[in-house]
């Protein structure tokens, strides 16, 4: 399945004011679970940056893979202090996200072109965001040796990342991937922790994400309406509904996902500090 079509689609749609952009935003915020795990995370991380750093201290935190900005805005929207590059490989999505971020007033963010494999700041940033982009790169090692180099010290990198245990919905050997575009099938918990220990990191720390009820909320909110949608346009006027009758019950099965330490799960959440 290829989603960038599906997802072009619905950017046009709510791309049409910074008010339905900033929906498309929220009802994300809601519905997807890595959504509920990042912003845990995030503000976990927030806190302890508050209880141990001067308030004159100038944030700086790279959004590395950022898509079309879902989090990069909720960062900007944390602190409107904290300085945001988002960097992307596709073009008109840096120049779309730019345009968006500017009508919104989100003024301390920028959006750049940068190809993860060779992009490095030397010593910049407090904090890496990397969501669901490890799986579409083959050159990982690089990857994590460049967000080693471009933190500060004491700074930390946070991955969202499918696990070896059904992470891209590939559940036997020699299976393929519900999405296409990715280019492993998910991360083993212990090999990745290993691989970012040899990028240099000094810590890591990592937990399972999308336990048995967030296997079932991803089917219920993510695979079948993306199956529904690249079956027929016509589906793009009764997925609300479908909505209005699943979301309740993908709420219930995301809270108790988040909630509960799961000894497995298809989603990897990994934070490394330099």
């Amino acid at each position: 399945m290829q989603y960038d079509p599906i997802k072009r689609s619905l950017c046009e749609v709510f791309d049409k004011s910074p008010f339905l952009r900033i929906l498309f935003y929220k009802l994300l915020d809601l519905l997807l679970l890595r959504a509920w795990h990042i912003q845990k995370e995030l503000r976990k991380w927030a806190k302890a940056r508050k209880n141990s750093v001067s308030r004159y201290h100038k944030v700086h935190i790279l959004d590395a893979g950022a898509g079309f900005g879902q989090y990069t805005h909720y960062l900007s929207g944390m602190n409107r202090s904290w300085n945001i590059l988002a960097v992307d490989v596709k073009k008109e999505q840096v120049s779309d996200c730019n345009n968006f971020f500017r009508r919104a007033g989100r003024k301390s963010v920028l959006f750049k072109i940068a190809n993860l494999t060779t992009f490095r700041m030397q010593d910049t940033f407090d904090l890496i965001l990397s969501v669901d982009v490890m799986e579409h790169i083959k050159e990982d090692n690089a990857v994590f040796k460049n967000f080693y180099e471009s933190l500060k010290e004491e700074g930390m990198l946070l991955i969202s990342t499918p696990s070896d245990k059904g992470g891209s919905d590939v559940h036997a050997d020699g299976a393929t991937s519900f999405i296409e575009e990715h280019v492993r099938n998910g991360y083993n918990r212990t090999s990745l922790r290993d691989q970012l220990y040899a990028a240099g990191f000094s810590k890591v720390e990592s937990h399972y994400s999308y336990g048995i009820p967030g296997k079932i909320s991803w089917l219920l909110s993510m695979k079948y309406p993306i199956l529904m949608l690249g079956a027929g346009k016509v589906f793009f006027i009764l997925l609300p509904f479908y909505y209005l009758i699943m979301y309740p019950v993908c709420f219930v099965l995301n809270y108790f996902d988040l909630m509960i330490k799961w000894r497995s799960g298809t989603g990897l959440i990994v934070k490394a500090w330099k």
